[in-house]
């Protein structure tokens, strides 16, 4: 995304988006097409959950190498040296977009979500959870009469995402990957419920292991919050949202745990930073996440244009209600040495958050 509102580049055709884009799971996946060239419509880097606890790195990449060339990652696995996943989840990082695509077309749809069934050493056939990342989930237009103004734009951090799983469950228990793992560690067929009558043989059907799965233990949800849900919470608690989307890695395209919501007028933005922090509780999604000004890294000083730095962009900007400004470093140290405002803070635009380069060897 090249810009703060990726919609003033052509990536939201209107209002509400590319409704091309924002078909449920139960559609066909097919292929969206502009000037004739294909649209990606998926991150490729897709997050898989309840995973077999003993199967390891080369076994995860060999069970989903049939979809394309890949790498499997999870956090911190170059510290850990682990070939194990140690939560039991993992990330997909598929070479090709139209990878993604495949592997959704093989998945088993339950109750909106989508599962595959994965072998380990010991385990055969255990239904993971597969959570593809819609890219367009990653930006939502809620009043599209409203100009975009960055100046009314906040910044969200911790918004949840995929590195969130496994801490939230209907069950009640804290870190139910673990849980969940030992309670699934034996397919349903070898666990005395052939009865059933929907085992055949030493094998049961996906669809039948599934459905037991769901009324029996309900496992964790990945907590994924996408722009709309964004853009709904921070409406209800402020109002005057016209605008949300969430940080995406420029490489992969996938959600970076942080956001930006646009306000449509200035009282709605003071309110929201004036917070700090926010409790975004919506559906299955309930997190403290932190709100500041949104910093852009290419505004001049509102003091003096530029006139007494060169032209240079103003590197700093005060969030105090009673500036709201960018300041060059000589502009900032004349006005915050009056009274009453030496104590402010200036903010600076972060380096995590300049697009970076992220090169993959593909197996």
């Amino acid at each position: 995304q090249s810009s703060l509102f990726p919609m003033e580049d052509g990536f939201l055709d209107d209002g509400r988006g590319d409704q091309s884009l924002h078909s449920g799971l139960g559609s066909p996946h097919c292929f969206s097409h502009q000037n004739g060239e294909r649209v990606e419509r998926y991150s490729r880097k897709v997050f898989v959950g309840g995973l077999p606890p003993d199967i390891d790195e080369d076994e995860i990449t060999a069970s989903f190498r049939r979809f394309g060339p890949l790498i499997v990652d999870w956090p911190h696995k170059a510290e850990s040296k682990s070939y194990f996943p140690p939560k039991g989840y993992a990330f997909l990082l598929f070479q090709d977009e139209s990878s993604v695509q495949a592997l959704i077309d093989a998945c088993i749809e339950e109750d909106g979500k989508l599962y595959l069934c994965v072998s380990s050493p010991t385990i055969k056939d255990k239904p993971v959870q597969i959570r593809p990342w819609n890219l367009s989930d990653s930006d939502f237009v809620m009043d599209g009469s409203q100009p975009l103004d960055p100046r009314k734009t906040i910044f969200v951090g911790g918004v949840p995402r995929p590195l969130r799983a496994g801490t939230h469950c209907s069950t009640g228990h804290v870190g139910c990957a673990a849980w969940f793992g030992e309670h699934w560690g034996k397919p349903a067929w070898q666990r005395g419920n052939s009865e059933r009558g929907d085992t055949v043989g030493d094998t049961a059907h996906p669809e039948a292991v599934l459905g037991e799965k769901r009324a029996s233990l309900e496992p964790c949800l990945l907590l994924l919050c996408a722009a709309v849900e964004l853009a709904m919470i921070m409406d209800r608690l402020y109002g005057g949202v016209c605008y949300a989307g969430i940080d995406t890695d420029p490489e992969l395209k996938y959600p970076k745990g942080a956001g930006r919501v646009a306000f449509s007028n200035q009282q709605s933005y003071i309110a929201a930073i004036s917070a700090r922090f926010v409790q975004l509780q919506h559906g299955e999604i309930d997190k403290r996440v932190e709100v500041k000004p949104y910093v852009l890294d290419d505004q001049l000083c509102d003091e003096c244009q530029g006139a007494r730095c060169g032209g240079k962009f103003a590197p700093f900007f005060c969030a105090n209600v009673t500036c709201l400004q960018y300041y060059c470093e000589y502009c900032w140290a004349a006005i915050h040495s009056r009274a009453g405002r030496e104590f402010h803070k200036p903010l600076v635009k972060e380096g995590g958050d300049r697009p970076r380069h992220i090169s993959f060897r593909w197996n």
